[in-house]
């Protein structure tokens, strides 16, 4: 096997965990049971170690992907010379958002389904639990095989003839048209179950159930016209990254896909950030139910204890997590890209914004339809009254630069932000004091005073990186989306053109900043931030630019893989996907993009004006 491109996959998930399809019909990762477990397959980070599912032709064949309607249930289409024959793989999940019983494993299903002619099949069942760090042992048992080690077990029920190969089993089979041939992978199993007391076709219903009811929230407050097929597949993309039990909102299902071949800047997403959930709780909002908020706030309070003075940057999706970063030596990375790391040490950071960030999410969940009590108020209030004491520190920024600590202008910003955010909530719903949200009103105006005396350098002619720079940084293409000054503003319009000068390609594809002249902590050079793309096309709207904007949002569609998902980044050069994948913030960035391009154009004929504070 050789690697694959990150774009050549598709998602599947139970909103515990997921695996990653390639057009290949191999699953080359998984955890298990949940988002930051070790991995069971994990080909994606060495095509020898890391382990894989696949089920394929055992000819020459072409293939296709697709997605079962407006589902997480996918589809792969292999094409030979004798025939057709399509593999259906999802994970099974209930109404209630749970996978079966809360004492069963998870599992992943794969029908086989003949549709023309007659195809040899080949089905490569190699496990390597605990991320391959320790022996699994693969053997042909009753009913299927099953895999054990130090890491757990793993079982594979099918009624194929399967044989013991090194490192796992192998069944050759045919299929013809109208068969149907199932295969299911049972986390946790020490003995393999008749396949078809596992309940594949009824499982199937309900997942497909589950996943139209999901797509129909956003279906009932979306047009019908442009971009819903996008705006459907993001949403049900981010609906994926959520973690029922608690609530908690990963950044990606992957850890360590690289942000250049060959490099360092390789990273582990299987967390929650609370800057990464608090913009898809915006999303989630403004395109579904606001209730959705809800047990996110939850774990806020709950989990993470957020109303203590200094919260964390991130945290795991619930309490049995650990966040201690570590590198996989044993794990050769993608196409060859080390360290392979698990844990994220971003979790020692002080990053000012998430305050900000998460204050401004509450304030959108109420403005939505959301309830905003008093324990929700808790953190509102927590938050605004830190912001006051720290917001004159130093910190990493959004970019969670391992280099020195910087008065960063975007951490600024999203202060200014938060307080802003809650002396409105403060007055809306009349609690607090009111003397306490004076003091976050005019701490507000001593934030935007200094950013704007600070944060500005007359010699670009733009708003930088921190104070003191002359580095671009373009985070800052933010500030007319949270109305931190006019779209059109003569400032605003400068930094968009510096920006687009200096760290795009001349089209929509736009660096966050330039590594060869920062100090970031890590070498190397690394590719162009999608969602960056969408905040600078937001940014457009605000200018007035909106032909421009969305000439540019057309263009950046494209980058998207054949399923509609999108990476953490794009190589400029080459249009390659690159970074963990799917992402969030990409998916996040979509969805407000495609709200903002339809107000702009109803704005045009008499409708509402675009909205701020639409990027979180």
């Amino acid at each position: 096997m050789a690697f694959k491109p990150i774009s050549a996959y598709g998602i599947i998930g139970d909103s515990h965990s997921a695996a990653l399809v390639g057009l290949d019909g191999s699953i080359d990762w998984a955890c298990f049971p949940r988002f930051d477990s070790p991995s069971v397959f994990a080909a994606l980070l060495d095509e020898k170690e890391g382990g894989l599912f696949q089920i394929s032709p055992a000819v020459p064949s072409q293939s296709r992907q697709r997605y079962l309607g407006d589902t997480n249930i996918l589809s792969t289409v292999f094409e030979t010379e004798t025939g057709e024959v399509e593999v259906v793989d999802f994970m099974p999940i209930t109404e209630d958002g749970r996978p079966g019983p809360l004492n069963c494993p998870h599992e992943i299903h794969r029908i086989v389904v003949g549709e023309r002619g007659s195809i040899p099949m080949l089905c490569r069942f190699e496990p390597r639990l605990n991320y391959g760090q320790t022996p699994t042992l693969t053997t042909v048992a009753r009913n299927g095989a099953v895999a054990a080690g130090e890491g757990g077990c793993i079982a594979l029920s099918t009624d194929v003839f399967l044989r013991e190969v090194p490192g796992g089993v192998v069944g050759a089979f045919t299929v013809v048209a109208g068969q149907t041939i199932p295969f299911v992978a049972a986390h946790g199993k020490t003995r393999a179950a008749r396949v078809r007391f596992l309940s594949t076709p009824e499982k199937l219903i309900r997942t497909r159930r589950y996943w139209e009811a999901t797509a129909a929230k956003v279906s009932s407050s979306v047009h019908q016209g442009r971009w819903r097929e996008q705006i459907i597949r993001s949403f049900l993309a981010l609906s994926l990254m959520v973690y029922r039990p608690t609530g908690a909102i990963v950044a990606s299902p992957t850890t360590s896909l690289p942000e250049d071949l060959g490099g360092q800047r390789n990273w582990d997403y299987r967390y929650c950030w609370l800057r990464d959930a608090a913009f898809t709780l915006g999303a989630f909002y403004r395109f579904s139910d606001p209730q959705e908020g809800n047990q996110f706030l939850r774990w806020l309070l709950q989990q993470c204890k957020v109303t203590s003075s200094q919260p964390k940057v991130l945290y795991g999706i619930d309490p049995a997590s650990d966040t201690r970063e570590h590198v996989l030596s044993h794990l050769d990375g993608y196409r060859g890209s080390k360290p392979v790391r698990v844990g994220n040490d971003a979790d020692t950071h002080f990053q000012l914004d998430v305050y900000g960030e998460v204050i401004n999410s509450i304030a959108t969940f109420r403005k939505y339809g959301g309830t905003v009590d008093h324990q929700t108020w808790s953190i509102v209030e927590s938050f605004a009254n830190t912001i006051c004491k720290v917001w004159k520190r130093k910190d990493r920024g959004i970019w969670e630069v391992r280099g020195p600590t910087r008065h960063f202008v975007y951490s600024k910003i999203m202060c200014w932000v938060g307080l802003t955010a809650a002396a409105g909530l403060a007055e809306q719903l009349s609690f607090g004091t009111e003397a306490e949200a004076d003091r976050w009103r005019t701490t507000a105006q001593l934030i935007k005073d200094e950013v704007l005396d600070k944060g500005w350098n007359e010699k670009l002619e733009s708003f930088v990186q921190h104070y003191g720079s002359s580095h671009l940084d373009a985070s800052l293409l933010i500030m007319p989306l949270v109305g931190f000054l006019p779209g059109d503003d003569p400032r605003v319009l400068s930094t968009i053109q510096c920006i687009r000068e200096r760290l795009s390609d001349g089209g929509v594809l736009v660096r966050r900043y330039d590594t060869s002249s920062v100090n970031d902590g890590v070498s190397g050079p690394e590719g162009a931030f999608t969602l960056l793309s969408f905040w600078l096309i937001g940014a457009l709207i605000y200018a007035g630019e909106v032909d421009e904007a969305e000439d540019l949002f057309e263009q950046l569609l494209g980058y998207a893989n054949h399923l509609g998902l999108f990476s953490e980044m794009v190589n400029p050069a080459t249009g390659e996907a690159l970074g963990n994948f799917p992402q969030a913030f990409s998916h996040v960035g979509l969805l407000h993009t495609a709200r903002n391009l339809t107000a702009a154009r109803l704005a045009e004929h008499g409708g509402l004006p675009v909205p701020v504070g639409a990027a979180e």
